[in-house]
């Protein structure tokens, strides 16, 4: 590698849903130089989670184990002379994803009192043990009589984000409520551990994280107020004591990297981390998010994320979405995020419906021998959904009367509703697995498509789609789908890592490398890989579908919920 590349060398650590990557990022011009991805072990082995009661908990040595292991392979990819390049680092994580931690910022999980209680653990994104305590925020933001705290969190707080989870975690568990002397997300836990000011006091909390989930807002200065607070738990204005009144957007350091991270991690000590952000809003920078632009994450779940200036007179309110904050994605700009609950997920709860037999029938099976029937399960789970995909790529678009809604894990948005479930109408003696699995793809499609719609009536603008992730990269089936379903073009971006290269670019502006993220972006943007064209004749008749879809929504939400 020369001299000029070591130069501008950075790095992005991204911890998704079941994984840490890492990436070592030229910022010259944004190509990879070297990547590594390692899993979470517990969370490999379903431990601290109940599926059937949407508890989905991770604990925090997951973290530190997967980046260790991470950074190993990191360093033995790319070589000594790269690692001891890296000028800067940023961090996304899953969102939101907060954890009860002491004065320290320490986890109790990490204490051997907590060490297997999963309410001492983070709280997973997708974790919906809140619905009544959401219920009760949205309940009494409208009702108390003082400034609506939801408003700029379009207008109804969801189970999956901050004061929720602490609420349930007082209400569900008395002695880690207690114990707890603030909760801390961990996209803010995770820079402030590497940079050894992880206490509570000195903590950065970061805009992204409070702004969209904890219904901070300048213009309430800070936080919902102790009397709002204290109607909804007598706890909750202590533990709002403890967030200070700032956050901070991710183009400022966190501080730097401590000497023990350094030597763990193969890195020079005191290099600049950033202050940590959402993986889907760091992977919008990376998508190249700008106005007009909505950058779809796409994977178990979808974050849409778009921006704008803000406003010169008062700001206008979205309903429905996962909140407008300042700053949250690009410094400066109004930042709005939307997304699905469940949208890679709802495919991998048809594959694990469909592979039952495998594992409880399978095995009992006379006339072969154990490591027979051992590759014949892995055989047939592996191809099953590249034989779904073909089988249901060939099906005319009125074969099937099959209509799926995708609330499988409840509604994000538009208008959160995480009691709402999952409906398949219009099953008949002749409807086949391939039909189904369409059928779940084109609800997934019409999620989308509400959100664009919301999007769009609320005033935002939406001229271009650009989609990252495993999903987009993965299935071209249900990228046409989604496309013809819009209505409209969509740009997969390319490259393996685009949420780790977006934080990559929060990281070259830490380092002074660039002055700005969209200056970083200018420089570091991978080019598109492909379009997906729309067929508008299927779009049109997607148009009809869809408002059937929005009927049979109607109907689940006001007759059977």
């Amino acid at each position: 590698m020369s001299r000029n590349a070591l130069e501008t060398i950075v790095l992005g650590i991204d911890y998704g849903t079941d994984s840490c990557r890492a990436v070592l990022i030229d910022a010259k011009d944004g190509r990879e130089v070297a990547s590594a991805v390692a899993p979470y072990p517990r969370w490999a082995e379903g431990r601290y989670c109940d599926p059937a009661r949407n508890r989905f908990r991770q604990h925090p040595l997951d973290y530190t184990e997967s980046l260790a292991a991470v950074m190993d392979a990191l360093a033995a990819a790319a070589g000594v002379e790269a690692m001891a390049a890296v000028k800067g680092v940023a961090i996304d994580t899953t969102g939101s994803t907060p954890c009860a931690v002491d004065a320290s910022g320490v986890p109790l999980s990490l204490s051997p009192e907590f060490a297997d209680d999963p309410d001492a653990m983070f709280i997973l994104w997708k974790d919906h043990c809140a619905v009544d305590e959401a219920a009760a925020i949205n309940r009494e933001a409208k009702a108390w009589g003082g400034e609506d705290y939801t408003k700029y969190e379009g207008g109804i707080y969801s189970s999956e984000w901050f004061w929720a989870k602490v609420m349930r975690v007082f209400a569900a568990n008395p002695k880690v409520g207690k114990a707890a002397y603030s909760f801390v997300e961990h996209c803010d836990w995770m820079p402030a551990l590497l940079c050894g000011s992880q206490a509570v006091a000195t903590l950065k909390r970061s805009r992204c994280a409070m702004g969209h989930k904890a219904m901070w807002h300048a213009a309430f200065g800070g936080y919902p107020s102790d009397a709002f607070l204290a109607r909804l738990n007598p706890e909750l204005p202590r533990i709002r004591k403890t967030l200070g009144s700032e956050t901070w957007t991710s183009d400022r350091a966190c501080g730097t990297l401590s000497r023990e991270w350094a030597e763990k991690l193969h890195l020079p000590e005191g290099i600049p981390v950033a202050v940590g952000a959402y993986d889907a809003h760091m992977g919008a920078a990376g998508g190249g998010v700008r106005e007009g632009v909505l950058v779809k994450v796409m994977g178990t779940s979808t974050c849409d994320m778009t921006v704008s200036p803000p406003p010169k007179g008062d700001e206008r309110l979205v309903r429905g979405i996962c909140g407008q904050v300042d700053g949250s994605i690009i410094p400066a700009m109004l930042a709005y995020e939307a997304g699905q609950s469940a949208f890679g997920d709802v495919y991998a709860w048809f594959k694990r419906l469909l592979s039952w037999p495998l594992a409880a029938v399978l095995p009992g099976a006379r006339g072969a021998d154990e490591a027979t029937k051992a590759r014949l399960a892995a055989e047939i789970s592996d191809g099953m959904m590249a034989a779904l995909e073909k089988e249901a790529a060939a099906l005319d678009l009125d074969e099937s009367s099959v209509l799926a809604l995708d609330w499988l894990n409840g509604r994000r948005t538009p208008d959160a509703n995480q009691l709402l479930t999952g409906a398949i109408a219009g099953l008949t003696l002749g409807t086949t697995a391939p039909m189904l699995y369409r059928a779940l793809i084109e609800g997934t499609a019409f999620g989308a498509r509400a959100i664009v719609e919301r999007f769009k009536k609320e005033g935002v603008r939406i001229d271009r789609i650009v989609a990252i992730g495993g999903v987009a990269k993965k299935s071209p089936l249900v990228m046409q789908i989604v496309a013809d379903v819009l209505g409209m073009p969509i740009d997969i971006a390319s490259g393996d890592q685009p949420v780790a290269l977006g934080a990559a670019m929060f990281a070259a502006v830490v380092a002074g490398i660039y002055p700005s993220v969209p200056e970083a972006q200018r420089r570091m943007l991978s080019p598109m890989e492909r379009t997906v064209e729309p067929n508008l004749e299927r779009a049109e008749r997607y148009g009809a579908r869809y408002r059937k879809y929005l009927a049979l929504g109607t109907f689940i939400e006001k007759e059977l919920s």
